[in-house]
């Protein structure tokens, strides 16, 4: 499962084989990204029960992010697997335990399957069928369709794949109303805006890593200015799609003065982005689209409860 974010490269750990099993194990599930996933579904399942969620469906929510949780950490094992040889070659991502050999492909497939089995039993036998198979899918678009297809061969990857990653917040709506109404296709929406100028900041000053690696990604097949553009634009258009759920009526003026300040913030970041450009501009942008995408989901929190 792709995560709406890439969360920030983690500081050179303690090396992996003074590391206990567990811990390695742990280090394959990203559990930073897979956090903001859970986050992001948790909103979607709050915005889904009308007023304050009494204790059923505060229980219900906590099964289903368990359930998610697992999943997505499954996947995220999945695409350590994959991508082993690629990880090897890449300062930021060389120390993951499968680009170091410390767990075997088995260990690493076999742990993948066990997250994915129990995750999905939990959503199908707990919660409802819908948010099982919908949550299925998304492992499968991410560590499948993404992973092994589209990331190797189009600059476009992050694009298409995105899809996959802009999941969270439908997952959870379905796991509580038992469908997909407009609103968890609006919050899909707003995420599938977001990644792209979100994952080409980290791109654009990781362009070498990217580069040694071999992956088509968009600073390495179209150059750095093209990319910064792209941002620029990308961001444009995040902030009608961030209006849609005022428009729409799913939140009111506390979301809406939020929305525009935070897309305001993030606009200015990919204009100085692009106008002058500099690798700490581009992690400056990297990291206000994590601020942007958590506070953008806290607002619509708050929102959903004031008078």
């Amino acid at each position: 499962m792709s995560s709406p974010a890439q969360a920030p490269a983690a500081p050179q750990p303690v090396p992996l084989s003074s590391m206990p099993v567990w811990r390695q194990y742990y280090v394959l599930t990203k559990p930073r990204v897979v956090q903001l996933i859970v986050f992001c579904a948790l909103i979607g399942m709050v915005l889904a029960v009308p007023g304050l969620p009494g204790w059923a469906a505060l229980g219900r929510m906590a099964v289903a992010c368990a359930g998610i949780w697992l999943v997505a950490a499954a996947a995220a094992a999945f695409n350590c697997l994959v991508e082993k040889t690629i990880d090897a070659r890449m300062k930021r991502t060389a120390w993951r335990p499968t680009a170091r050999g410390e767990l075997s492909d088995r260990q690493a497939l076999a742990f993948s399957a066990l997250l994915c089995a129990a995750g999905s039993a939990i959503l199908y036998l707990w919660i409802n069928p819908l948010t099982m198979w919908l949550t299925f899918a998304t492992f499968v678009g991410y560590a499948v369709v993404y992973t092994v297809i589209l990331k190797p061969l189009t600059p476009q990857n992050i694009v298409i794949g995105g899809a996959s990653g802009a999941m969270p917040p439908v997952l959870g709506w379905a796991a509580m109303a038992g469908e997909v109404g407009p609103d968890a296709l609006i919050l899909f929406l707003i995420i599938f805006i977001w990644t792209p100028p979100h994952f080409w900041a980290l791109a654009l000053y990781r362009v070498e890593d990217y580069r040694q690696s071999g992956l088509p990604m968009l600073p390495v097949t179209h150059g750095s200015e093209f990319t910064r553009l792209q941002v620029l634009l990308y961001t444009l258009i995040l902030l009608p799609a961030c209006l849609l759920p005022f428009i729409y009526g799913m939140s009111g003026w506390f979301y809406l003065v939020a929305a525009l300040l935070l897309n305001g913030g993030f606009i200015a970041h990919a204009f100085k982005l692009w106008r002058h450009y500099s690798d700490a501009q581009a992690r400056k942008t990297f990291r206000f689209s994590l601020i942007h995408l958590s506070l953008l989901f806290a607002a619509l929190l708050v929102d959903h409860y004031l008078p």
